[in-house]
């Protein structure tokens, strides 16, 4: 009874990151004539991330080195994993790691029926849409609810939640490229198709928030505990992104593991056991899904079917086809 119970609060995921003095606005939703599809980036070129050189000795069969994912999409692999262990003194923590082709790809955000809150506007699919399954490459879950820590939400031309000068910010252009940025203030402008917002930056000119030593500010654990599942969401130097789950994760180890695994910027995303997960595909059509984070508490179908919470997609990148299938 007593890992039923713990089983049923994981999933709770209870999780606040912004003090509650916060000066961020309240939800409004409103709609944006933006555009939603992309340009061709010309060059897709063969860049594949250095490998992670092992800290703990001895090191296990290809620990930290990057392998393809999705290997039926066209032209340079899409998608590269990797696991290693980040630390000398805990070698029992694995952190698992997915690199992002920028060149060819397109990233999307989709609400789910519950997050990032609640709205008054279309929340379309509130999973993977049929349309947009044929080059789905991967799945990955986004940040915190509303309620927990207001921040700006902005996909297929619709702003549902009001975005904050400052915040943590992953967005797309309308040209195709990606970044992690402070949010500088202001709605959308008409250059950005997708924009979702999560606390501070946690990683910025390749080195730790100074901020992430306070815990506090960095999410509400379960049972009160510093470290637990944490995920995290980068961009490397040439502009292509990174995504990262781990147990065991402070706010200052999942910093330092950014670092580690290239990113120049990075935003913390999801907290707690029951929301971290990075799903590829290993066919066409969003067929033989892989749990590539080996999170007890997830299954490689999620998003497949209708979503908690909202989450991203990454699609193999076609000219003329829109970024945020719906």
């Amino acid at each position: 009874m007593v890992l039923v119970f713990a089983l049923i609060v994981a999933l709770v995921g209870y999780q606040f990151a912004r003090p509650k003095n916060s000066t961020a606005a309240g939800a409004t939703t409103s709609t944006v004539p933006h555009a939603t599809t992309t340009t061709t980036i010309p060059v897709a070129n063969s860049y594949v991330p250095p490998n992670i050189a092992p800290v703990v000795s001895p090191h296990y069969a290809g620990e930290g080195v990057w392998s393809k994912r999705d290997a039926w999409a066209k032209g340079p692999a899409p998608v590269y994993f990797a696991s290693f262990r980040p630390f000398k003194g805990e070698p029992s923590v694995y952190a698992y790691a997915a690199w992002m082709r920028n060149a060819t790809t397109d990233v999307a955000l989709y609400p789910g029926y519950r997050g990032p809150g609640p709205s008054k506007v279309d929340r379309g699919p509130e999973q993977v849409p049929a349309t947009g399954r044929g080059r789905l490459l991967a799945t990955f879950n986004s940040g915190f609810y509303e309620a927990d820590s207001p921040g700006g939400f902005y996909t297929h031309g619709t702003l549902y939640f009001p975005m904050v000068k400052g915040d943590a910010t992953v967005v797309q252009y309308t040209n195709g490229k990606v970044d992690v940025i402070s949010w500088p203030g202001g709605a959308p402008p008409a250059n950005i198709t997708m924009a979702r917002q999560n606390l501070h930056l946690l990683v910025s000119g390749g080195k730790p928030n100074p901020s992430v030593a306070n815990g506090y500010l960095w999410g509400s654990t379960l049972h009160g505990v510093p470290a637990v599942w944490r995920s995290a969401l980068g961009v490397d130097k040439h502009g292509n992104l990174i995504y990262v789950a781990a147990p065991s994760m402070t706010a200052a180890s999942l910093a330092a593991v950014m670092v580690k695994v290239g990113a120049v910027r990075a935003m913390q995303l999801d907290i707690n056991p029951a929301w971290p997960i990075y799903v590829t595909y290993a066919n066409h059509g969003a067929a033989n899904p892989t749990l590539d984070v080996p999170n007890p508490n997830q299954i490689r179908t999620r998003f497949l079917y209708y979503s908690t919470k909202d989450f991203f997609a990454l699609y193999e990148k076609i000219p003329g086809a829109t970024a945020t299938p719906w």
